[in-house]
């Protein structure tokens, strides 16, 4: 029996951990030490002097063109002085393509193909901070690699409704995981001289009136759930830049918001970057720049001197409504930002980065192979076992749709993207027939056009009639075959950006395509593409066999692929909470989405799984949940002490025995309860977890080791956060509902 000890702060740590004095290192499974701690550099001070010495010489005009787009992704440089643009990309999937400097138009450049990296939901069903590290460094050096200082990612808010059109891009719905896969994945972008951008600050949980929405919710709340990623992305990882907001957060546009820019942002946790806004995102001039935006970027003027921080802003100083000092105060954080990047001056020793490579193609896949989450497989018809197979009926659009591109925002030009169908065809025995067919269109109503700042919820609504003559072809696929795999769910025009869902229902009439295809034939194996939860009870109980994928990148068929076939054993893990009706989410069960001119967050901090579990509400499939093709067990948990004070770190040690037959990643999930606490808690809150391998038949001690300051809640009146001491309860499972020991400490 192996020791695998974990040290945890906000970011966890994977393998095998060994504290060497000050230094914490992960020892791979090949015997390989990498960095344990994933901690940003902060941006330096020592150009300071060098700075004020150029913002002295610099003009009134060329300090404002700093401060705003100049072109659709760059602000204004100074040659003269020897300050470039700010080169910035959009990449939650990659980077993307070079459009038109003063247009949304394609550029129709040959070399800005680039590599589609899987989603956010993907990334974060790997509970695996080390592949959060390498999707951060893999896509940081393709954004150096096309010359790009500010990488416009990644975005992470909550996952307050299962209707949210960018769940499919953001992360979770737990702010543990978040900033335990945040701070690591930033770590890595900047690691390449590359800025992240961390978005959308904050409480930006929906599509639907988000450039005019105001949000309402408590301070505990705020503090519990929205900014704990946000404030360990600056603090621990140090990210260079913010991105701020559309919507409002009590009566105030997160663009000009002093209390969130100022007083939480740069007192509070010492953010020292750049605040950019989100495209059109600022309402005024001086209360913008004075709350603490610093460069303004959008497209809703006629001309980009038309925009608040450039013409009004040079009017405004002349004025004297604002100071020059005021604007030398932002100018500073920019040109901070560039020296620190390496990109001032004629600096050799720069991240060069690389594009479209066979090693990031590799990263894509490894990301994508540990996301796919095994959800039911009852009749163990996984991994397919092709002795004796002679036919294989693939069927549903999603088997061959590619989704890099697609939708109301950033999408991926690559020259990659292999489909299950190819990947299958690939891989699977030539002796093996596969019978293809299409079974549902993804077709869509026609709808006036949306136009930019328009946000309504069901922007495009599906046409939901199958086609007979489709349905028979899959039908007859399904007859004629030993197996049929059915690829159904949705894709990257019906999860988007700018707009949310107006249901769970799934879309383009699959539900009844499916129960045609089972009655066919009885193996059938529904496997989904998508990025969100959708309405699948009727599935879940008449299917012995499910698995859901994502967007999963360049990669993702061969992934999957590689799951179905047995090559690599599933061990993605929920990072959300799929409902059995939509009612029984939190911002719908109060009533409190979408809102109207206001959104009040009435569910406060019981979002997600923390709702379902402190009100007994049974899901469908629980926050964390993923099964594998073998099995485990969880024994022996225990503290390594019975009490413990506030500077403490607690270790909690379980032993994992892997039961089956087949080599395979459990993720430990630690969650904590307080019975009597004199505040308000949910049943139960994540506060660590590991993802460990384990070879059949052995066992793994695997130590999970929490700062006590993780329980800490916030105190209003203080201000401060607070370890309530007394006894909390320490609950070890592999779902927020499958608990396998608890473990009760106290804490003086």
């Amino acid at each position: 029996m192996k020791n695998k000890v974990l040290c945890l702060g906000a970011a966890l740590m994977l393998l095998t951990v060994s504290c060497k004095e000050d230094k914490t290192t992960t020892t791979t499974a090949d015997g390989k030490e990498v960095a344990a701690v994933y901690e940003g550099k902060e941006l330096s001070d020592e150009y300071d002097a060098k700075i004020d010495e150029i913002v002295g010489k610099m003009t009134i005009e060329e300090k404002v063109g700093m401060l705003h787009g100049y072109s659709m992704f760059t602000n204004q440089g100074t040659e003269r002085l020897g300050i470039p643009e700010v080169h910035m990309a959009d990449g939650p999937l990659g980077v993307r393509e070079e459009i038109e400097r003063m247009s949304w138009a394609p550029a129709g450049r040959t070399d800005d193909f680039a590599t589609y990296y899987p989603a956010g939901a993907g990334l974060s069903a790997t509970w695996n901070p080390e592949m959060a590290h390498t999707f951060g460094k893999s896509i940081g050096e393709e954004a150096r690699a096309r010359g790009k200082d500010v990488l416009l990612a990644p975005a992470f808010n909550i996952i307050r409704t299962p209707l949210g059109g960018r769940t499919y891009e953001y992360m979770t719905e737990d702010p543990f995981l978040n900033k335990t896969l945040i701070v690591p994945y930033v770590t890595g972008v900047q690691e390449q001289d590359v800025a992240a951008c961390i978005k959308h600050y904050a409480a930006n949980n929906q599509e639907t009136n988000r450039g005019t929405l105001d949000v309402l919710m408590d301070e505990r709340t705020l503090r519990e759930i929205y900014l704990p990623a946000f404030q360990a992305s600056v603090t621990e990882a140090h990210a260079y830049s913010v991105m701020g907001a559309y919507n409002k957060f009590r009566g105030e546009y997160l663009c000009e918001n002093p209390y969130m820019l100022q007083n939480i942002l740069r007192d509070e946790w010492g953010f020292k970057g750049i605040v950019i806004s989100d495209w059109d995102a600022v309402h005024s001039t001086k209360k913008a720049l004075e709350a603490g935006t610093d460069l303004e970027m959008g497209t809703n003027k006629p001309s980009f001197d038309e925009f608040y921080f450039a013409k009004p802003l040079l009017a405004a100083v002349k004025a004297g409504t604002v100071t020059e000092a005021e604007v030398d105060k932002h100018v500073k954080r920019t040109l901070k930002l560039l020296f620190n990047l390496k990109a001032m001056g004629t600096a050799k020793d720069r991240a060069k980065g690389s594009i479209s490579t066979e090693a990031h193609f590799k990263d894509a896949y490894n990301i994508a192979s540990e996301s796919v989450v095994l959800l039911k497989n009852n009749e163990n018809l996984l991994p397919l076992k092709t002795d004796g197979v002679k036919s294989i009926a693939v069927i549903g659009a999603n088997a061959t749709a590619k989704h890099a591109q697609g939708g109301f925002g950033a999408g991926v030009k690559t020259k990659r993207e292999v489909t299950p169908l190819e990947a299958l065809t690939a891989k699977l025995p030539k002796s093996v027939t596969i019978n293809y067919a299409e079974g549902y269109k993804t077709e869509f109503k026609p709808k006036k056009e949306m136009k930019f700042g328009e946000v309504t919820q069901e922007a495009k609504e599906t046409v939901n009639e199958l086609d007979p003559k489709m349905v028979a072809d899959a039908v007859a696929a399904a007859k004629k075959s030993d197996v049929a795999i059915l690829f159904v769910g949705s894709n990257r025009n019906y999860e988007t950006e700018a707009s949310d869902r107006k249901d769970l229902s799934l879309p383009f009439g699959q539900e009844k395509l499916i129960a045609a295809v089972k009655a066919a034939n009885p193996k059938t194996i529904v496997v989904f593409v998508a990025g969100a939860p959708f309405d699948i009870n009727t599935i879940e109980k008449e299917h012995s066999t499910i698995v859901w994928s994502w967007y999963n990148g360049s990669e993702g068929g061969n992934a999957l692929a590689d799951i179905l076939l047995g090559k690599v054993n599933p061990s993605g893990k929920l990072p959300w909470t799929m409902p059995k009706k939509l009612s029984d989410s939190p911002a719908h069960a109060t009533n409190s989405f979408p809102g109207g001119v206001t959104a009040e967050y009435k569910e406060g901090l019981l979002v997600g799984y923390r709702w379902f579990d402190t009100k007994n509400i049974e899901p469908l499939y629980p926050f964390g949940y993923g099964l594998s093709y073998t099995t485990f067990e969880l024994n022996n948990a225990k503290a390594d002490k019975k009490e413990y004070n506030a500077d403490d770190t607690i270790k909690m040690t379980v032993v994992v025995k892997n039961t089956g037959k087949a080599d395979g990643k459990e993720v430990v999930q630690l969650y904590s309860s307080k019975a009597d606490s004199k505040v308000s808690r949910a049943a139960k809150e994540l506060k660590g977890f590991a993802k460990t391998m384990v070879k059949a038949g052995s066992s793994e001690t695997v130590t999970i080791a929490v700062p006590v300051k993780e329980l800490a809640y916030y105190d209003v009146t203080s201000k401060k956060w607070t370890v309530e001491p007394g006894k909390y309860i320490f609950k070890i499972g592999n779902s927020s509902r499958n608990i396998k020991g608890e473990v009760t400490i106290s804490i003086k």
